[in-house]
């Protein structure tokens, strides 16, 4: 019974006070609480005329009338009765990083609670004095914590309860008198219910910063959003009209590829078929040549002079025109040497207007540019700009410009 206490201590702890249960009351709702806790709870309550537990906050409209618990206060005596006869167990003792009880010899207990008018912690073996004796009953006691000691004043071992204003730190009360007399000093409540306030304007003017900031985020990441849908229907949109140029000059080389081809056949059919005519003018003026030299040889004079007329009569032939080459006729002169110059141009001028709409969006600028190029280099100063919604949807009006010039070339 005795582990279980020094285990579960805090089930037989009031939950206002943080100490044993003294004259032990449990309200309707089931919570057990000291006697003089519970009355001072609804003291306070009095003025609003409603009453609530503080562990469940379940409310009363009338007061509720409290009966000591005898079964709870008879088990509370018979666990500090035992505990104080028990050895306790090893985990009560003080371990890196515990507060030791002041009054243990030994090895050292762990300190439950801290006297603030003894300035001195206690185990729970030597903490029931200020249970038992009526004179240290009022003494005020909190847990145990290692940060007390910094309550505690280093010169006077009093505790720390007044501010001093001139120097800006807390002191007790003997501080008062020495080193700090004559100084503007307060009651450390008054000076955290002061300073309680600046912290609630910082804080107010905190959350302000934090909605302002948000607010921000919220817009910049819609810019944001807005920016990307609109960069990605500009690259749709370009890749669609260059699509369409590749497609035009597909299509434009196609029709000049025919045309040449269409122009070499006819010119090539009209010289082939006069090529034909010269190779038969020439194989009958050939076969007449072979006749003349053959008649030339003739030995018998009247027979040369009976066919001389046959012989000497030009040959009957087909008027033919005059044939007059072209010298300078070559498919090189119509080369597409000047188009793709022209188009080679308009592509540039078109690359540089497109470059240059793209690096004028922007959803951050400068809030006071001093020159063109300062602003055109996205700068933050604490507020961003966000500009119309529809230069998001389309950031690049001019895109399509460039390209009228190639599908007219």
């Amino acid at each position: 019974m005795a582990e279980a206490f020094f285990e579960d201590r805090d089930s037989f702890s009031c939950s206002i006070c943080l100490d044993l249960l003294k004259d032990p009351v449990t309200t309707s709702c089931g919570h057990s609480y000291c006697m003089g806790c519970i009355e001072g709870s609804w003291d306070q309550d009095d003025l609003k005329g409603v009453y609530s537990c503080p562990e469940c906050r379940q409310t009363f409209l009338q007061r509720p009338v409290l009966n000591r618990n005898t079964l709870l206060a008879k088990v509370v005596e018979n666990l500090k009765h035992t505990a104080l006869h028990a050895a306790p167990p090893a985990h009560c003792y003080a371990g890196p990083g515990d507060v030791e009880c002041d009054f243990c010899t030994g090895r050292k207990h762990k300190a439950l609670m801290f006297c603030l008018a003894c300035l001195a912690s206690y185990c729970e073996t030597h903490l029931q004095p200020h249970y038992n004796f009526p004179a240290l009953k009022k003494h005020m006691l909190v847990k145990a914590s290692t940060q007390l000691q910094e309550k505690i004043c280093s010169h006077h071992d009093k505790l720390l309860e007044v501010y001093c204003r001139t120097d800006q730190q807390c002191i007790c009360y003997l501080c008062t008198m020495d080193e700090h007399k004559g100084h503007n000093t307060v009651s450390a409540a008054a000076e955290r219910t002061e300073k309680q306030k600046q912290v609630g304007e910082k804080q107010q003017k905190s959350q302000q910063r934090i909605q302002e900031r948000e607010k921000e985020m919220q817009e910049l990441r819609q810019a944001v959003d807005s920016l990307k849908l609109s960069a990605q229907a500009a690259v749709d949109d370009s890749e669609r009209i260059f699509a369409e140029l590749i497609r035009t000059m597909e299509t434009r080389c196609s029709e000049v590829k025919e045309l040449i081809r269409d122009q070499e056949k006819a010119e090539v059919s009209q010289a082939e078929g006069l090529l034909e005519r010269l190779e038969q003018e020439v194989a009958e003026l050939r076969r007449r040549d072979a006749e003349l030299e053959q008649f030339s040889h003739t030995e018998d004079n009247i027979h040369f002079l009976q066919r001389f007329k046959d012989h000497s009569a030009p040959p009957v032939s087909e008027e033919m025109p005059a044939i007059i080459l072209n010298q300078g006729c070559d498919f090189k002169t119509v080369m597409t040497s000047d188009l793709q110059e022209k188009l080679m141009l308009c592509c540039n001028e078109g690359v540089v207007k497109i470059s240059a709409a793209v690096k004028a969006v922007h959803i951050l600028q400068s809030a006071k540019p001093s020159t063109r190029a300062a602003a055109s280099v996205p700068q933050y100063h604490g507020k961003f700009m966000t500009p119309p919604p529809h230069k998001y949807l389309s950031p690049f009006p001019s895109l399509t410009d460039p390209t009228e010039g190639l599908l007219s070339c």
